[in-house]
């Protein structure tokens, strides 16, 4: 689901415009983003917690000449999800991702001698 889909499934559900849907998501998000920039913990129950956290400098290898560098510690967003919606994922059986998936064709040779 993107971002379209998603505001037409609330604007469906809660009887509103797809711009006010619009507008109220955008606005959710912007208050989501300044309160994690500000260092805080975003923490919705039964959806789940945004935190973040400070990730430790590392050695590290660029792969095209194999030099060993050193990565940065860098801040990086983290999801924890809450107990409802691991249960909801926990109880979804296997869709569209496990049928779209083509099963290998295998190339039967013909071995006979001519």
């Amino acid at each position: 689901m993107n971002k379209t889909e998603l505001i037409e499934a609330i604007a469906t559900r809660s009887n509103t415009t797809k711009a006010q849907t619009t507008a109220m998501l955008n606005g959710l998000l912007e208050v989501i983003q300044e309160t994690m920039a500000s260092g805080s913990d975003v923490q919705l129950v039964g959806f789940g917690t945004f935190s973040v956290t400070e990730r430790a400098s590392r050695e590290g290898r660029n792969p095209a000449t194999g030099v060993t560098m050193t990565i940065p510690a860098k801040k990086v967003v983290k999801f924890k999800p809450g107990k409802a919606l691991s249960d909801a994922a926990a109880s979804v059986k296997k869709t569209n991702a496990a049928k779209s998936a083509k099963p290998k064709q295998t190339e039967k040779r013909n071995n006979t001698i001519r």
